[in-house]
């Protein structure tokens, strides 16, 4: 089978990017023929297909009147991306198109030719896009829904994507013309969704639930269990604000007993820190980022991974991720957190952005013993063996594209 992926960006900028790149390989070393479009950046995996990629534009970068006028075109409409999307499907004849994001980048421009040449298409819906104009359904601290029903001039009034005026509009206007257009919804015969919540949460935003499908995102799963014995809990994300680490730094730094590392930068990363000097927490650590394999091994040592997201989470990677290796999560009940732990069973599940129930949570955990801990994460890699292998995902994908 011919199978051409879609995304923005073809590093390893997030979670999305991450998922495609291992479907990729997975489904070439099953002897798929694999093709990818996207944009060009220095830091891209490399690729046959490059030629096929177009501008990557810097958005949070003032380049100049005609720089930036272009942005705010390709924003709406990438005409170069259309017109690449045709020479590509043209040159390869793809027998699926799989999207990932398109947003911001890409633009729903390329959806035309695919819709033209009438080639099955199938999209992973990594977040909120599909409904809301920001993709997180998040804005001044809190999740948000103030969109809902096509009043999407609310991007606009609480400044959701960017504390500039024009982003916002632009975001405004291109998420109207796209509902108004339908341009997914023609496209797209399946929308795959990562959680049973994002899944519902569309169907209640009014997408077509007969194209909605769940599809358990996937991981690895380790030869061994996680040796843990470090004695500290873990966190390894972006610190930006809808992972709601401020409750969870405030709870930790009343209980200096309880070691902390925290993995990752963001925009948060400072206002953290000195919440974190502000009250003598010398136990919080802050490690920056971190290479794929030394998260993994810092895991390994830790005694739990915490997840205090106050948004609502799709289905976590760094939960998953810590499932796999053995280790009991601490997670936000919010989103689709709860389907990937079981309170109680596989660790525990907290109020979001709730500094007394951080802390009554990490009492409840820092009490149970060694084989309590065991027990937990034993039962969080049998979950993973049961629904989130990526062999089992690989099938299902397959299948997908066969009943298309």
């Amino acid at each position: 089978m011919r199978i051409l992926h879609v995304n923005k960006f073809f590093d390893l900028h997030g979670g999305a990017e991450i998922y495609m790149h291992r479907l990729m390989e997975m489904q070439a070393a099953a002897g798929h023929e694999v093709h990818a479009f996207s944009t060009r950046s220095e830091k891209n995996l490399p690729s046959p297909d490059r030629d096929f990629f177009v501008t990557r534009y810097d958005l949070d970068k003032r380049e100049g009147a005609k720089i930036d006028a272009q942005k705010a075109l390709n924003y709406a409409w990438n005409y170069a991306a259309e017109r690449s999307m045709q020479d590509m499907l043209q040159t390869h004849r793809p027998d699926v198109v799989h999207l990932h994001n398109l947003y911001h980048h890409l633009s729903t421009s390329v959806l035309v030719p695919i819709r033209r040449a009438r080639i099955p298409c199938v999209q992973t819906l990594h977040d909120y896009k599909l409904a809301c104009p920001s993709y997180k359904m998040f804005t001044q601290g809190s999740v948000c829904e103030r969109c809902k029903g096509g009043k999407y001039w609310n991007a606009v009034r609480f400044s959701c994507l960017s504390s500039g005026f024009v982003p916002n509009v632009l975001a405004a206007l291109e998420m109207g013309l796209t509902k108004a257009n339908q341009s997914y919804e023609k496209t797209v015969r399946t929308f795959l969704c990562p959680s049973r919540f994002l899944m519902e949460k569309m169907q209640d935003w009014g997408e077509p639930s007969g194209k909605l499908r769940f599809m358990p995102n996937p991981t690895d799963l380790s030869d061994q269990p996680a040796p843990r014995g470090g004695g500290y809990l873990v966190y390894a994300g972006r610190l930006s604000a809808e992972k709601g680490l401020m409750s969870f730094i405030t709870a930790a730094a009343s209980m200096p007993d309880v070691p902390v590392k925290i993995l990752g930068r963001g925009p948060e990363e400072e206002r953290l820190r000195s919440a974190a000097r502000d009250a003598g927490a010398t136990h919080i650590e802050f490690l920056g980022f971190q290479a794929p394999a030394e998260v993994t091994r810092i895991r390994s040592r830790a005694e739990a991974v915490v997840l205090p997201s106050i948004w609502y989470e799709n289905a976590s990677l760094a939960l998953l991720e810590a499932m796999g290796q053995g280790l009991p999560c601490l997670a936000t009940r919010i989103g689709g957190n709860p389907e990937l732990v079981d309170d109680e069973k596989t660790g525990f599940l907290v109020k979001p952005n709730d500094v007394q129930d951080w802390q009554r949570i990490i009492r409840r955990f820092q009490a149970l013993t060694i084989d309590q801990r065991t027990k937990m994460g034993e039962g969080a890699r049998e979950k993973v063996r049961k629904t989130h292998l990526w062999s089992t995902h690989l099938e299902q994908v397959m299948q997908c594209y066969q009943n298309l």
